[in-house]
């Protein structure tokens, strides 16, 4: 069966991104139908989470004894290896759409693994953007779906990602 060209050029270019970001990455050349193995499109990891941007922004609160903002969604501490497990998927408009099979094959890789499991989501004129499983839509049939405008709204993007930023919502700023 063909590979679809559109996709793997994504998928480097995702690895490509993460390479330059300071990760050890790799493309899994079998991953999705080609193989009986559960594997994700990509895993991406890196050991010192201190090159991480903004390290240092937490020195106040260090001195203070309170580390309370030192760990990161997952409730990893800033120094504890990053290690990612990513299923990625390109569209040029449409909604983008996982089997379910596809995202527990996902996170039971990412379990075993110790990598958080992420879904990537790449529309045509946009960046990346990067979802939990959990924080995707579930379809009755059991299957997940990305729109375009929910990526946008409430996709992490590549920097938060990789922990140089922290996006901050506009329902979710604090007034001024």
């Amino acid at each position: 069966m063909p590979g679809n060209p559109k996709g793997d050029r994504r998928e480097r270019e995702l690895v490509n991104e993460l390479d330059e970001a300071g990760f050890a990455v790799m493309r899994a050349p079998a991953s999705g139908s080609a193989t009986d193995r559960e594997l994700p499109d990509v895993l991406a990891g890196r050991a010192d989470r201190s090159a991480r941007a903004g390290k240092g922004d937490n020195d106040e609160n260090s001195e203070n004894g309170d580390n309370s903002d030192t760990s990161d969604e997952d409730g990893n501490a800033d120094d504890e290896p990053l290690f990612y497990a990513i299923e990625a998927k390109s569209s040029s408009g449409n909604p983008i759409y996982l089997s379910g099979e596809e995202v527990e094959a996902l996170v039971y890789f990412a379990r075993n693994f110790g990598a958080k499991p992420r879904i990537a989501v790449r529309f045509d004129r946009e960046p990346w953007y990067f979802f939990h499983p959990a924080d995707c839509y579930t379809t009755d049939g059991g299957n997940y779906r990305v729109k375009r405008e929910t990526a946008v709204a409430e996709g992490i993007d590549f920097e938060e990602l990789i922990g140089r930023s922290t996006q901050v919502r506009l329902g979710d700023a604090e007034p001024s």
